[in-house]
């Protein structure tokens, strides 16, 4: 009876005794010159508890490696509280050639020294190296200086630095400019306005030289007077001052004078630049000769699609010849299919002349002309067109004689246009 008792007790006992797991790390060691390697390793630690709790006191052991080969077997420090390390010193040639340290995990198959080996002192976990921010010198700085993604940033899109210094995406249309504030909008800005063919208000008595403009031109010397037809120079025929005109005492309007002014007007936003910001000669040549009775093309301009623009003015200008007395003739100028001005010339009438204009809006064009000739009378008025210049327009003059025989000739034609 007391036999049985003694064996259960030492049953209990046993499990307290019995040693910590261990792991085996095998591996054959080789120095640069592919000669293997021979000395010791001397192998240290720290106090710790094994997983299965045994306390490991701080000590170290050296061993022994012979034509290269280490084997040795080391409780696990993965898995230790806490976490812990061995330092490894190799020495050889009877000094120490250098130190690195492991951390061992839990394995029943044999580890090699790549499979333990840590790069820095306290990191607990194979082939890995642990570096804080404050380890690099100037890189906390750097990350501050850095702009940060803000609320409003997107991917695809351009980006700007916002007031806080975040990074936001501009918005708008992906045909719209982006300007350096970030802010989007379509390219060119506001283009500015235009009046064609406006009429002076103020008394035509031969006396009165003072005539007031429906607005202020700007630039002022945008403003292009006609008189009769007949173009009046700024600073020798009149004076302007914001929008009113001050005729010399010698060309006072008269009785029966036809006034009619051009000008241009400030945008909303005026400092912008325009996409086109100088005047463009879209058409010039010669025309041809017609002896046709009924009205025939004697040339075209045709203007391409995109090229026209709301805000722009196209300056439409020609001149005719008449060979023969016997009839008169006829002239026309179209602009897509709305026809911007007609005449009829008498049989004296040699030579003929027009202007006119289109300027464009969002709807299409307002329409103005003017148009003399040898005894034709001056004849000024205006109109609008629906025709989509957009997709691109012709302008196209006509003409016919009355009499069999007889030509009608266009001279000269000049299409222009200003931004």
């Amino acid at each position: 009876m007391i036999s049985r008792l003694f064996l259960a007790a030492v049953c209990l006992v046993m499990p307290s005794l019995a040693a910590p797991p261990l792991t085996t790390i095998q591996d054959v060691l080789y120095k640069a010159d592919g000669t293997r390697f021979n000395g010791t390793l001397t192998i240290s630690w720290s106090s710790f508890e094994a997983i299965d709790h045994s306390m490991i006191e701080q000590q170290s052991t050296t061993v022994t490696v012979v034509n290269g080969n280490l084997q040795v077997q080391l409780v696990p420090t993965t898995s230790a509280t806490p976490a812990t390390y061995y330092t490894v010193v190799y020495n050889s040639d009877g000094r120490v050639q250098f130190q690195e340290t492991w951390a061992v995990p839990s394995s029943v198959q044999p580890l090699r020294v790549r499979d333990v080996r840590v790069a820095t002192a306290g990191s607990v976990g194979a082939d890995t190296v642990t570096v804080q921010e404050a380890d690099v010198v100037g890189l906390i700085s750097d990350l501050g200086a850095r702009p940060l993604k803000g609320p409003g940033y997107a991917a695809g899109r351009v980006a700007f630095v916002n007031s806080s210094g975040s990074m936001e995406t501009v918005t708008g249309a992906p045909t719209d400019c982006v300007r350096v504030d970030g802010t989007s909008g379509p390219c060119g800005g506001t283009p500015p306005g235009f009046v064609d063919g406006d009429a002076p208000a103020g008394l035509v008595d031969g006396a009165n030289t003072a005539f007031t403009l429906s607005g202020e031109p700007n630039p002022a010397a945008s403003l292009t007077v006609y008189r009769n037809g007949m173009l009046q120079k700024p600073g020798q025929d009149f004076t302007l001052s914001g929008n009113q005109i001050q005729f010399v005492t010698a060309a006072a309007p008269q009785p029966g004078d036809t006034l009619a002014a051009n000008y241009r007007l400030t945008g909303s936003a005026g400092d912008t630049p325009q996409l086109f910001p100088n005047p463009q000669v879209l058409c010039s040549g010669l025309g041809a000769a017609t002896n046709s009775s009924t009205l025939a093309s004697v040339g075209t301009c045709h203007i391409p699609a995109a090229l026209l623009a709301p805000g722009d003015r196209v300056e439409i200008r020609f001149d005719l010849d008449h060979s023969g007395s016997a009839g008169g003739f006829s002239f026309e100028v179209h602009w897509g299919a709305t026809t911007v001005l007609g005449r009829n010339a008498s049989a004296v009438d040699a030579q003929a002349t027009g202007r006119a204009e289109a300027a464009l809006t969002a709807a299409g064009a307002q329409l103005s002309h003017q148009s003399w000739g040898t005894s034709l009378a001056f004849a000024a008025g205006v109109g609008k067109s629906t025709d989509d210049y957009t997709a691109g327009v012709t302008v196209d003059f006509q003409a016919r004689t009355v009499q069999s025989g007889e030509t009608v000739t266009l001279k000269n034609f000049t299409v222009v246009r200003f931004p």
